[in-house]
């Protein structure tokens, strides 16, 4: 699979654009600066980007580049030992995919719900089989462009889905600007508070969501680099895709935080805003059926260039583990996301498929969202940067080689412990509030499942 190339240059950024484009922009971001002081999280959120992002997207597209193969298979060539961690990334996206998808799945059923003329309740909506039947819908299609491949899939998808989402964010930010509470929205956004940057919960929020949003530390951008030539300048290409990821997150804050003061409602809220809050004020506004048409439909396109890119990552390390085509290696690792996905979209159904009392959803969300993303980072610094010693990559680095390998592992470490200690607040606090130890022994489970299976698969290969 590494033969394959992106057609051009801009089929690359438009497509590693869309990877990092999503609902954690759209729909997280938001909520995370709502609930963190508001225009003061901007001042840890665009440090982080600039100090942590692009020199870990750097590294991935470099690494990926040189090596021209798949997460498990780069992990393997720096040692003997190191592909159980490539297994563990491909696990973390997997376990991150598998919910990914059901929330996709309840944005395209509220968006049929608002495009048919009717309207829907966050309550209404799972007290059916909807939920299950979108996640269905949505993992299919998915699937369907990853078979496709990377010229005809993925990048066929990116040129038409990245332009839309940008011009839809535009427009409906535009159009909510002209609402009453345009200035308090403005305000919030726009005016920090800095007494309050002395909360360590804000920072380690701020760069949460920036691993979450650029899709940094899960092997997207290796898998991605893999398919890349090898003039294109990495520097320049990384800030321009750090650059649409930040315009996108304050777009979408341009979008919501207008609404949300034009209605009354609190901005703290978080992100159960999207599907409670948010389609009650569409209703009583001018013209309400069509933002939240645009609203939903933004939301979904966003949300299936990057489900697709995480799909890729495991379809890539599959094909390459077992030899299969492209097409058999979707199926399978599309199985393989349907099983576990499968209890998270029955949780918030009539089945309530919870463990302990608490969704399986949010379990698997307070596990992988938590702490799959700086782990996953972290092995990716300790195979590429300390253990590989890889001169060409650290050519690429350059004067971002200290960051890399000093920085941001301490900032990965730090973030990590606080969420572990409780000092930071939830990833995305869904429904009901995480529990980070039970979340943590989900994903460590999950993995001790997972692992197995990719020493498995790597036996396979290598007997063959």
């Amino acid at each position: 699979m590494a033969t394959e190339r992106w057609s051009s240059r801009p089929g690359f950024l438009l497509a590693t654009v869309g990877a990092a484009v999503g609902l954690g922009n759209i729909w997280r971001f938001p909520a995370v600066l709502g609930t963190n002081g508001g225009g003061a999280y901007l001042v840890p959120y665009l440090l982080a980007v600039g100090c942590c992002a692009v020199p870990l997207l750097v590294l991935e597209l470099a690494v990926g580049r040189r090596l021209r193969t798949d997460v498990v298979s780069a992990f393997r060539g720096v040692g003997p030992g190191y592909g159980v961690l490539g297994w563990a990334v491909a696990g973390g996206v997997l376990l991150v995919l598998s919910y990914y998808l059901v929330l996709t799945g309840w944005v395209f059923g509220f968006l049929g719900a608002w495009a048919t003329g009717g309207s829907t309740t966050f309550a209404a909506f799972t007290a059916g089989w909807l939920p299950v039947g979108c996640f269905v819908a949505v993992t299919v299609l998915v699937a369907a462009v990853v078979s496709l491949g990377v010229r005809d899939g993925i990048e066929r998808l990116a040129r038409v889905v990245m332009p839309t989402v940008f011009l839809l964010l535009a427009g409906i930010a535009a159009y909510n600007l002209t609402l009453p509470g345009r200035d308090a929205a403005l305000a919030f956004l726009f005016t920090p508070d800095l007494s309050v940057l002395g909360d360590p919960g804000l920072w380690s929020a701020a760069f949460g969501q920036v691993f979450f949003s650029l899709s940094v530390g899960q092997g997207i951008m290796l898998t991605y680099g893999s398919y890349l030539d090898d003039g294109t300048p990495l520097v320049r290409s990384s800030l321009v895709i750090a650059a649409a990821d930040v315009a996108a997150a304050l777009l979408a804050g341009l979008v919501i935080f207008p609404v949300v003061f034009t209605a009354g409602l609190t901005p703290t809220l978080g992100t159960e805003l999207a599907f409670t809050t948010l389609p009650e004020a569409f209703g009583a506004m001018p013209f309400g059926r069509v933002v939240a048409v645009g609203f939903f439909g933004l939301l979904l396109l966003a949300a299936l260039t990057s489900a697709v890119s995480l799909l890729e990552v495991v379809v890539a390390a599959a094909a390459n583990a077992t030899r299969l085509d492209r097409r058999r290696a979707t199926a399978g690792a599309t199985a393989l996301v349907f099983v576990l996905g499968l209890p998270s979209a029955l949780s918030y159904s009539p089945v309530r498929l919870a463990v302990a009392g608490r969704p399986v959803l949010d379990l698997v969300d307070e596990s992988a969202g938590t702490y799959a993303l700086p782990l996953s980072a972290l092995c990716l610094v300790a195979a590429f940067v300390w253990a590989g010693g890889a001169g060409a990559v650290r050519a690429e680095l350059g004067r971002l080689d200290p960051l890399v390998r000093y920085a941001i592992p301490a900032v990965l470490v730090a973030a990590t412990g606080a969420k572990l200690l409780g000092v930071a607040r939830p990833a995305w606090r869904l429904l009901v509030d995480g529990a980070a130890g039970v979340g943590g022994a989900v994903f460590v489970g999950a993995l001790a499942v997972l692992a197995p299976l990719g020493w498995y698969l790597g036996r396979r290969r290598g007997g063959r």
